[in-house]
């Protein structure tokens, strides 16, 4: 019998990713849902990509309900607690992130320890280590900072993230069992889409493509191939030294306005609608009144966070995918799937 791993927000663009990676490593995989009519369709997507999906079942869980956790965990050797909310738009209530992603993390890994799961990895974030930090700081972010979780340039999401994580290190090491953690903490995550949900990252890729954006703002990311991040989450619940550990995952930090330069020479037809020009931040600011979308990058204009990626590298046993190959990916998928 193979290992059965609880999977939450199986759904998602990443969790798809970790869902396929498991089930081609030869897991048994029980992905939850907040809707059990989303059962078929992610079973589809699934086998589309090649997964053998006779290993996989479904079950519903909600981040903010107790009902039906013990019982999902129950007979699983691996939690993979990848759901979190997030949503492009800034919330006009910041609960409406946090709550969700500190109370699931706390009922998820509540329900691991209580049925004996080996090793739980959480899907955290860079919004965990990088923010409201000094702009001017000029040394790498490491796996051993954390963000702040107020004061200038935290957003909600920021908050939410930071949260969510020191939620589950303090969780498991009251148990005594920090060791059976590990938390993999990814940059802004690209690449290949398995199904027609854009998600938020995949959006930013497609702005740049259809002309909605006829001029880069001046902020820049540090960006990861989702195929990485699944593998980073597949190698974290297996081997033995990664846990008690946290991986910031990211292949390099890369300006808005060179992602539209790597994707131009690639997408011919799409070049005269990629943007050439930045945005001077002032008009930056200005935009930011009157879309929310941009609010939350205002404080991050100008600003080049570096990131030391190292511990990821070795645990990944590879180079990561390049931001350059990880947004072409994104944008091939948008073309492919008629999005953009």
């Amino acid at each position: 019998m193979p290992d059965r791993v609880l999977l939450t927000g199986i759904s998602g663009f990443l969790g798809g990713h970790v869902g396929l990676a498991l089930l081609n490593a030869g897991f048994a995989v029980r992905g939850s849902l907040r809707d059990l009519r989303r059962a078929a369709p992610v079973r589809e997507m699934l086998r589309r990509a090649g997964a053998d999906v006779s290993r996989l079942e479904f079950v519903t869980l909600d981040l903010l309900r107790d009902e039906g956790w013990r019982e999902a965990a129950q007979g699983c050797r691996y939690l993979q607690h990848v759901a979190s909310p997030l949503t492009i738009r800034r919330p006009r209530d910041r609960d409406e992130l946090i709550r969700p992603a500190v109370e699931g993390t706390r009922r998820a890994l509540r329900a691991a320890l209580f049925t004996g799961v080996d090793r739980v990895v959480l899907t955290s974030s860079t919004a965990a280590i990088m923010y409201g930090h000094p702009r001017a700081r000029a040394e790498p972010f490491t796996d051993a900072d954390w963000s702040r979780t107020e004061g200038d340039g935290v957003s909600a999401y920021t908050e939410s993230k930071t949260r969510a994580e020191l939620e589950a290190w303090s969780i498991m090491e009251a148990a005594g069992r920090r060791d059976d953690l590990a938390a993999i903490n990814p940059a802004v995550i690209l690449g290949p889409l398995l199904d027609d949900d854009l998600g938020t990252s995949a959006i930013m890729i497609k702005r740049l493509l259809d002309g909605s954006a006829p001029a880069a703002p001046r902020v820049n990311f540090g960006i990861v191939d989702v195929r990485d991040v699944a593998a980073l989450h597949l190698n974290a619940m297996r081997a033995p030294q990664a846990g008690g550990q946290r991986f910031l995952a990211a292949a390099g930090t890369v300006s808005l306005i060179g992602l539209a330069r790597a994707l131009r020479p690639r997408f011919p037809r799409y070049a005269g609608k990629i943007p050439r020009f930045e945005l001077p931040d002032w008009v930056a600011r200005l935009y930011a009144l009157f879309e929310r979308d941009l609010a939350d990058n205002v404080g991050s204009l100008g600003v080049k966070r570096i990131v030391d990626a190292s511990r990821a590298r070795s645990l990944l046993g590879r180079p990561f995918i390049p931001p350059a190959e990880a947004a072409a990916a994104t944008a091939q998928s948008l073309i492919d799937r008629h999005l953009v």
